[in-house]
């Protein structure tokens, strides 16, 4: 359907079309993306260490695919974003954890001198 339009200073006439809606795409993976297998690996990793309780080496390697997994676009992102979520908490609490215990340890060795009697 078009429709006519007439500009009073002109005895030209124009005629305009309608405007077709414009598609949006979402960006497709490539053939070979990993970011899919990134994505599971993470959730895999961050599960088993919380009930495994890997503490170091596990969530870092986790958090580290599921970061890769998010900034290419997977189609997986919910399982990249658990496993961001559960290797990040077991890494906090592995450094909370650490915190303690050298703060434990350092009390500990103040109170020496005064333990000889």
């Amino acid at each position: 359907m078009s429709t006519t339009a007439i500009h009073p200073d002109t005895t030209t006439e124009f005629t305009a079309q309608p405007q077709q809606a414009e598609q949006v795409q979402q960006p497709q993976p490539a053939v070979g993306d990993n970011s899919r297998a990134f994505a599971i690996t993470s959730f895999v990793l961050g599960i088993a260490s919380v009930v495994s309780g890997w503490t170091f080496i596990a969530p870092i390697t986790g958090l580290i695919l599921g970061v890769l997994a998010l900034r290419r676009n997977t189609s997986e992102r919910t399982l990249a974003l658990w496993g961001v979520w559960l290797n990040a908490a077991m890494l906090a609490l592995t450094a909370l954890a650490v915190l303690v215990v050298v703060t434990l340890l350092g009390f500990g060795l103040l109170t020496i001198p005064f333990m000889a009697a």
